[in-house]
C-alpha cells in the first residue's frame, strides 16, 4: 500500500512538472499558430500550422506573428525596419533608395492573370504611418499577397511590443511541412 501511494505521488510531481515545462516553453519560446487567410499566399496558405519563435529580433522579411487587435492575431513580412525610407515604385521594393528582389513573390508575380503591378506604387508617407521613416520601435510589414492583404499600408507601422515572434516553420498539413527561407 505504501509503496502504491509513493508511485502514485511521483507520477503526480511528473505530471506537475511537465505542466509547467509546457507552460513555460509556450509562454516564452515557442508557440503554435494557425494561419487565417489568403494574405500571406502563395507562401503560406490558410490553415498551415506554424511555429513562432519568441527569442530574438525580427529582421528585414522575416515573417511575424503580431497582435493587430485584442482578439486577433495578423501574419506579415517585415519589410521596413526603424529609420528605413520605404517606397514601391513601378512594383519594385527601394528601401532607403536602393531597390531590393523580393524573390519569395516571383512564383505570384508570374501567376498574375493581368499586366498590373502586384505591389501598387506608393510612399511611406502615402500610408498611415504618415512619415517619411518608419518610426523608431515599429515595423511596416505587408501579406506576400499584396493585393489582398490588410497590412501597413492600411494599418500602420506595427509597435514591437505588439509582435509576438517571427515564424518560420510549417509542420502541417504534413504534406506542406517546410521551413521558409527569406
Amino acid at each position: 500500500m505504501v509503496k502504491k501511494r509513493i508511485e502514485i505521488w511521483e507520477w503526480i510531481k511528473a505530471l506537475f512538472i511537465a505542466i509547467i515545462l509546457v507552460f513555460i516553453i509556450r509562454t516564452f519560446f515557442f508557440t503554435p499558430i494557425v494561419v487565417d487567410g489568403a494574405s500571406m499566399e502563395p507562401t503560406l496558405q490558410d490553415q498551415d500550422r506554424m511555429i513562432v519563435t519568441k527569442i530574438g529580433e525580427p529582421k528585414r522579411f522575416d515573417i511575424v506573428v503580431f497582435h493587430a487587435t485584442k482578439n486577433k492575431d495578423y501574419i506579415k513580412r517585415v519589410i521596413g525596419l526603424p529609420g528605413d525610407r520605404i517606397e514601391y515604385k513601378d512594383d519594385t521594393l527601394y528601401i532607403n533608395g536602393k531597390p531590393y528582389d523580393e524573390l519569395y513573390l516571383d512564383k505570384y508575380k508570374k501567376e498574375l492573370e493581368d499586366d498590373g503591378p502586384l505591389t501598387n506604387s506608393f510612399t511611406l508617407k502615402e500610408t498611415p504611418v504618415g512619415s517619411d521613416v518608419v518610426p523608431e520601435g515599429h515595423l511596416f510589414v505587408m501579406g506576400d499577397n499584396r493585393r489582398h492583404s490588410t497590412d501597413s499600408r492600411n494599418i500602420g507601422a506595427i509597435p514591437m511590443e505588439k509582435v509576438v515572434g517571427t515564424t518560420k516553420i510549417v509542420y502541417y498539413p504534413i504534406k506542406e511541412i517546410k521551413i521558409i527561407s527569406k
